[in-house]
């Protein structure tokens, strides 16, 4: 067999290894990925660029909303006795510049805010337990791929060259994936309508204050230009985890000069101490119509798992990196490592959190339309609650009498827009449905792909937001 790198040499270097899986970074997805392989007796290499004492740190804001659900595949009480720093978050608070006007939110069940690094450094303990070999300061750099399969990837080991062969090569290499840059996907179903105006750029600070927050059981939001946002997320009422992002369809951001400048505003930051400082792209789009490929399977940041208005992708990329396993060890069992094979990993994905995703991106797109004054003021006009269950669900008709009459005046110059966001709210939810008919097999991929784009075709019919796709 003539293995074919996509844009290196075709001779593989001489330190080459072969295996069942090959994973491919070390966060959430690639760990559970492995994980999950590693304990069902596969022989499963983890390759992670960073170094062992380096490894788990990861920029994001860590916090997880709501009640989490990991797959039992490792030792969850473990993973949270560890890590889990502040596990008492009951409300979000959305900051609204305009008047100072805050929107509170209670969650159903407690949400959770990490010590990032120390979740990420469980994790890979977990994974090598269950047998993975994890192999540090491994940076790939290419393919190898025969006939459209992929058969290997190639990097270098602590500066040497490195091969590695494998049935199955899982992705978790987050944003703006290198391994999906050098394969070539032309006969596959692989979603390459990818662009870097998809994702965010973010950066983050962790952040000890002298004097105890009032809000530590709740994450804080407050929106930028750019259409980011600010978070403070209190790992404890001292220790805060501070950040920002923006879409890069926007004109660039000075994220350290802006999250400077938001700090020297607020009082309780006067003689904090900066304990850690990390930037990182986030995408903030929908999930990938189809995440696999011959010998190939896109898991957590690599495959668009997060939700694009937050950037929240933790809970999806550890059941993502479940799913793709599972799936990779039945082919496996069944010597096929086709598409097909994979093709129920897209189904669940779909079907689950990835409606969910497609659904929230259409207002991050309306939003495009719109500057941040104009978000700001229409925010401040409509009760807070009934915003929250327009985009939510439940929806404005909601309100009584009083209240719609009040928010008629209130929101006086803006009711365009607001008629806007009532269609948009209708077609996310005909979306939703949509993606939850995913196909359930290969056959049906482009007739679902025709349908959802005519979906998106009514959507940009009544809003002025430019395509993202």
């Amino acid at each position: 067999m003539q293995y074919r790198s996509m844009s290196a040499s075709d001779k593989p270097p001489t330190a080459t290894n072969r295996v069942d899986i090959i994973v491919v970074g070390g966060g959430t997805a690639g760990t559970f990925a492995a994980a999950t392989a590693a304990n069902a007796g596969l022989d499963v290499v983890l390759l992670e660029r960073k170094s062992k004492s380096e490894a788990g740190q990861i920029a994001c804001g860590d916090a997880i909303k709501g009640k989490i659900s990991f797959p039992n595949v490792i030792d969850l009480e473990y993973l949270k006795e560890e890590s889990f720093s502040n596990q008492d978050i009951q409300r979000a608070i959305f900051r609204n510049p305009v008047e100072n006007q805050s929107l509170e939110v209670a969650f159903d069940g407690h949400g959770t805010v990490l010590n990032r690094k120390r979740f990420g450094e469980v994790l890979l303990e977990e994974a090598v337990r269950a047998g993975t070999t994890v192999e540090y300061n491994t940076v790939v750099a290419d393919v190898l791929q025969d006939d459209g399969e992929i058969m290997g990837v190639l990097g270098t080991q602590h500066g040497e060259p490195i091969t590695y062969l494998a049935d199955v090569t899982i992705d978790a290499t987050g944003a703006l994936s290198i391994l999906q840059d050098k394969a070539d996907f032309t006969d596959s179903t692989f979603d390459t309508n990818v662009r870097y105006s998809q994702f965010c750029s973010a950066y983050r600070e962790i952040i000890e204050v002298p004097e105890p927050v009032e809000w530590d059981d709740a994450i804080v939001f407050k929106p930028t230009e750019e259409l980011g946002y600010l978070w403070y997320f209190p790992r404890s009422a001292t220790e805060l985890n501070v950040g920002l992002g923006f879409q890069m369809t926007e004109s660039p951001m000075k994220l350290v000069d802006v999250l400077q400048q938001e700090l020297r505003s607020q009082p309780i930051f006067d003689g904090a101490t900066v304990k850690n400082k990390l930037g990182a792209s986030v995408p903030t789009r929908r999930p990938y119509d189809s995440a696999v490929a011959p010998g190939y399977i896109a898991v957590g940041d690599a495959a668009g798992h997060v939700n694009p208005s937050t950037g929240g992708g933790i809970t999806g990329a550890a059941k993502g990196g479940y799913w793709a396993a599972t799936q990779a060890i039945d082919a496996i069992s069944n010597d096929d490592v086709s598409e097909v094979a994979f093709w129920r990993y897209n189904h669940k994905v779909m079907t689950t959190f990835g409606k969910r995703f497609a659904a929230i991106d259409l207002y991050n797109i309306w939003a495009t339309g719109y500057d941040v004054a104009t978000l700001a003021e229409i925010v401040a006009s409509v009760p807070g609650q009934q915003l929250a269950d327009a985009i939510g669900g439940s929806g404005i008709p909601a309100m009584g009498i009083w209240e719609k009459l009040k928010t008629l005046i209130s929101t006086f110059g803006h009711w365009s827009e607001l008629r806007e966001l009532y269609q948009v709210r209708q077609l996310a939810h005909e979306l939703s449905t949509h993606y939850a008919a995913y196909p359930t097999d290969r056959s049906g991929f482009e007739e679902w792909q025709t349908a959802r784009d005519s979906i998106m075709d009514d959507f940009h019919a009544v809003c002025a937001a430019a395509s993202k796709y």
